[in-house]
């Protein structure tokens, strides 16, 4: 059962995504329980604060404890001050207060995932590598190891909370995305990285369903705890839709708001294009996305500039690796396998996402990609070179001198990485 609404055009009045979310949470069976809220860290455009409020409100009341995770995947934890900005009220010591009740007001944990510590884990069950061939169309074959933070073992409902737009490794995000990668073990988040990366992020990205997506379902099944979902379709003005009851159902029902409202098709590539990344990508690693949204409408041999003045890191939890491997085609790790086999897959996928299609030829060690990255952040000219990356001043952009409507050959987007490109006409 979903309760939901979505428009395809205009956003939902505050009293209708209030009335909707209220309902919803009223036919979720928690009363007496402990309830663990997973939700978005701050690279996702989220009303979290009033979601914050309206699940107190609804919950709070109902529950024995309302906890909440956040699904970092490998992203950096959240400190008391960027979780006071992210729910609305002041985090200290990761607890904040929650509703009033007879005995006064409840304390709520906000827990960081740390996918890092591998005493955070419960082994659940182990995927077999035939299912996985099936799953996957042939593409890996492998037993896969299912583990998830072990709160959602002692816990006795668990809420996902977020929002879904296109995505580069999923196809859309949310859902029980937020168990796989959000808060798994470092092993199944590698594998169904690089299983994106073995599809592309071109061919992926804005899809319903697709093998990660698969296996993202078939190891959920795994968890045993009862879990709904409160899946939102926001934009930068205000949400275009919510879903609540059923994680599949719920989220499906968003994901086809999310390709009509995350969607902007366009008759012809672009060859030129300046991806604007606002502040809450913090570097690369995330900002990354005003590649994965842009590339399906560029032209080949067009460039995509990222335009991130604030971004003085490629990542602040992988740049090591980054700087080992640097910034590649899928076809050019494929093709030298023995060489890269040791990195962590989920590394080899941001590389290769990042760098977009391309081909490799290994007789001459020629690495040719379809669209050239070029970084305008504040990451040196010789570390983008040793990355395998263009540099660009970001100072000589006048982003005044850039078209932002369609119909350029050249476009500016002034807050990329949440909205995908695509040529042609719309699905009906």
């Amino acid at each position: 059962m979903v309760i939901g609404k979505g428009v395809a055009e205009g956003l939902l009045t505050a009293e209708e995504f209030d009335a909707t979310a209220r309902e919803g949470l009223r036919t979720i069976q928690v009363d007496g329980l402990r309830v663990l809220v997973l939700i978005p860290d701050g690279t996702r455009t989220m009303p979290m604060p009033r979601m914050f409020d309206i699940l107190e409100r609804e919950l709070g009341p109902r529950v024995a404890a309302l906890d909440y995770l956040v699904a970092l995947g490998t992203h950096s934890p959240m400190t008391d001050a960027q979780l006071t900005a992210h729910v609305g009220r002041p985090v200290v010591n990761g607890m904040t207060a929650g509703a009033d009740s007879t005995a006064g007001l409840k304390q709520r944990r906000i827990f960081n995932h740390r996918w890092d510590d591998p005493s955070v884990f419960v082994t659940l069950g182990t995927i077999p590598a035939t299912d996985i061939a099936a799953l996957t169309d042939g593409k890996l074959s492998q037993d896969v190891p299912v583990a998830l933070n072990r709160l959602v073992t002692e816990y006795d409902h668990i809420l996902i909370c977020g929002p879904v737009f296109p995505h580069e490794v999923a196809g859309f995000s949310g859902g029980a995305k937020y168990l796989f990668p959000g808060i798994a073990a470092p092993s199944i988040i590698h594998f169904t990285h690089w299983l994106g990366a073995l599809i592309t992020s071109y061919e992926i990205i804005g899809t319903i369903d697709t093998p990660v997506r698969a296996v993202i379902d078939r190891a959920a099944a795994f968890l045993d705890t009862p879990t709904s979902l409160v899946a939102l379709v926001t934009t930068h003005d205000g949400v275009a839709g919510v879903f609540c009851g059923d994680v599949r159902a719920a989220w499906r029902e968003a994901a086809r708001v999310s390709s009509r409202r995350h969607v902007v098709w366009v008759d012809s590539p672009f060859d030129r294009v300046v991806s604007v990344m606002p502040s809450m990508y913090a570097d690369m690693w995330t900002a990354a996305k005003g590649m994965y949204k842009m590339e399906p409408a560029m032209a080949d041999g067009g460039e995509v500039i990222i335009y991130a003045p604030h971004v003085n890191e490629v990542s602040y939890v992988h740049g090591s690796l980054l700087d080992e491997i640097g910034y590649h085609c899928r076809d050019y790790f494929v093709e030298q396998w023995a060489r890269f086999a040791r990195y962590p897959g989920g590394i080899l996928a941001h590389s290769t996402h990042l760098k977009g299609c391309g081909t490799f030829e290994p007789a001459n060690a020629v690495e040719t990609p379809r669209v050239e990255v070029t970084l305008a952040t504040a990451i040196p000219r010789e570390r983008c070179e040793h990355i395998n990356l263009g540099y660009l001043d970001h100072h000589t952009i006048d982003r005044d001198e850039w078209p932002t409507d369609l119909g350029h050959d050249t476009l500016l987007v002034p807050r990329a990485g949440e909205v995908l490109y695509r040529v042609g006409q719309p699905p009906n």
